[in-house]
């Protein structure tokens, strides 16, 4: 029997190439192998459509209107539904039979390696010349890099099939390689690509993948590999057979893995290549904002390359600035903040007030998420003027009963441009950010940390600090306590994290990666309930969703489809399904 994996010929032959210009000339209609790969422009056009798929997991509305994002204890989602993917996934709601998402998560990678799978079997034959053609190889073997790490992240170990083009007769029932093999094969697989691909590019070539894309999705994946997920991480509670575990992960624990993940990481730091976008002279943490607009940039190292678009400001903001919100931040997330001190709020030296707790904050915290009287443009009025988020206020206000969900007392300005609303006439010049250079360095501190050499992780953190335009101290250390354990350390980068990529597509897979979603995604999420009171202040009051999540430990790992199963049956299931 055929499994998904195996995408029909015909089927990889028209999705690789739909989107491509050159199929809306009539002449083209009768696609095949000979006239794609016969034709230059045909074999470019087919490998855009594989780059097509990237930055899939990053797009905001790719599950009604809601993501994994919408899943976590940052996110409220505002559709309650309990056939919406993003609730079947907080609530637990799902077997192997009923995976959200499945042909997404599962389906989605295994066309585009299949694709390039094709395309690098082709190539030699196509009238590229022969520089293009190494050129498009690289570009091919890190995206089929990049779409095995999107399986591996997600399932564990998958089936490794290399260059192997199946066709429409094949059987194909292969077991999963362990998950150690796959890691083996994605690495490898990102350094024979970064000793093709280019440093950069220009004019039309720009926003291909580079060296230093190939470097830092290495180190990425190699910091998954270090996690408590997957290194040395036995299921306890599900007793897996050997195999089974095998797949799922590393049996034994080995700090080599996160010394690999901090020298891969410190290879890409080390290039030179790339640096934080800084412009605290605008105003404190403006590059932070205004780094999210620019599609180049000097922190960018991969990204979707997406044409003008008001993306994220029809996505986040309130009403009254034209956005749908669909997902608002919780006050757990909120509370992640520190103050521009870099203290924590819960420090009782930080300064921190409750009763007007959004004064004096992290630069951060105001370009990530829009609080009860924070300006913001308004298209209506054509001026800068407050979002109210108190209960009773005008279009944007809190509601608080059991059959609304959200909004959570915040709106979400992360990556918006301050000067349009998501029904602006205008657009902004961006890219989705897939990695860029504030997460190597919080990758390397992570990972250099869990060695026990924590003194080294402070360099890398004060850069990211120094740029959000907290302010450094008389010790230098941004709000950082000096000398930290490793433990200690580790909770802090783990904040850091947090507030750092807000909305960037990590929370999700940081929680299971350090395997604490058990702790933060059982339970319902904290809103802000805000009053006006008569002489015009505000009272506030932390309040409880009426939407609980529930997270259990088999939910680490997404099951493979039971019809995936019955198709191919030498691939074991996932632990506890």
């Amino acid at each position: 029997m055929k499994s998904t994996f195996l995408i029909l010929l015909t089927i990889i032959l028209f999705s690789a190439c739909k989107k491509s210009s050159f199929l809306d000339n009539k002449t083209n209609n009768a696609l095949n192998v000979n006239t794609v790969f016969s034709d230059s422009v045909n074999t470019i056009s087919f490998l855009t459509r594989i780059y097509d798929d990237e930055g899939f997991a990053f797009y905001k509305t790719r599950w009604e209107n809601g993501a994994q994002e919408q899943a976590t204890d940052d996110s409220e989602f505002s559709l309650s539904n309990p056939a919406r993917r993003p609730v079947i996934l907080y609530s637990s709601n799902y077997t192997a039979a009923t995976v959200p998402g499945f042909n997404e998560v599962w389906v989605t990678p295994w066309m585009d390696i299949r694709s390039v799978n094709l395309l690098l079997s082709k190539l030699p034959t196509t009238p590229l010349s022969k520089a293009t053609q190494t050129r498009v190889s690289g570009e091919a073997r890190f995206l089929r890099a990049w779409y095995y790490y999107n399986l591996l992240i997600n399932f564990g170990g998958v089936p490794l099939i290399g260059d192997k083009v199946y066709t429409i007769t094949d059987v194909v029932n292969l077991p999963r390689s362990t998950f150690a093999d796959c890691v083996t094969y994605v690495s490898n697989e990102l350094d024979a690509a970064a000793t093709i691909l280019p440093v950069s590019y220009q004019g039309n070539d720009y926003g291909r993948v580079t060296k230093g894309a190939a470097m830092a999705v290495k180190a990425k994946l190699l910091l998954f590999a270090a996690s408590p997920l997957f290194n040395g991480n036995t299921y306890p509670g599900l007793n897996p057979s050997a195999t089974i575990a095998a797949a799922a992960g590393y049996p034994t624990y080995s700090v080599a893995r996160w010394q690999a993940a901090a020298d891969a990481a410190n290879a890409v730091i080390q290039s030179g290549t790339y640096s934080l976008v800084v412009d605290n002279s605008t105003a404190p943490g403006y590059g932070f904002y205004n780094m999210f607009l620019q599609r180049m940039n000097s922190e960018y190292i991969y990204y979707h390359n997406r044409f003008a678009n008001k993306d994220f400001e029809a996505f986040y903001l309130c009403g009254t600035r034209g956005g749908s919100h669909y997902g608002t931040p919780t006050e757990t997330l909120a509370e992640a903040f520190p103050m521009n001190n870099g203290k924590a709020i819960t420090d009782p030296t930080s300064g921190y007030d409750p009763t007007n707790p959004y004064v004096n904050r992290d630069p951060r915290f105001g370009y990530s998420i829009i609080y009860n009287g924070a300006p913001y443009y308004n298209l209506s009025t054509n001026s800068i003027i407050p979002v109210y988020t108190y209960v009773g206020a005008a279009t944007d206000g809190f509601v608080y009963n059991s059959a609304t969900t959200g909004p959570s007392g915040y709106y979400s300005r992360k990556m918006c441009d301050a000067t349009l609303n998501g029904n602006s006439p205008g657009n902004t010049n961006r890219g989705w950010p897939l990695l860029r250079y504030a997460e190597i360095l919080l990758i390397y501190a992570e990972a250099i940390n869990e060695t026990g050499q924590t003194a080294l992780a402070y360099p890398a953190l004060r850069q990211i600090r120094a740029r959000a335009g907290i302010a450094p101290g008389t010790d230098g250390n941004y709000g950082m306590a000096a000398n930290m354990d490793v433990a200690t350390m580790r909770a802090f980068i783990q904040n850091e994290r947090h507030i750092e990529l807000m909305y960037e597509n990590t929370r999700w897979d940081d929680v299971r990666r350090w395997k604490i979603a058990m702790v933060t995604q059982n339970g319902p999420n904290k809103l802000m309930q805000i009053t006006k009171n008569a002489d015009g202040t505000f009272t506030y009051q932390v309040v409880l969703s009426h939407w609980t999540h529930s997270f259990n430990e088999r939910n680490y790992l997404l099951p493979i489809q039971t019809s995936e199963i019955s198709k191919a049956p030498a691939m074991v299931q996932n632990p506890g399904y």
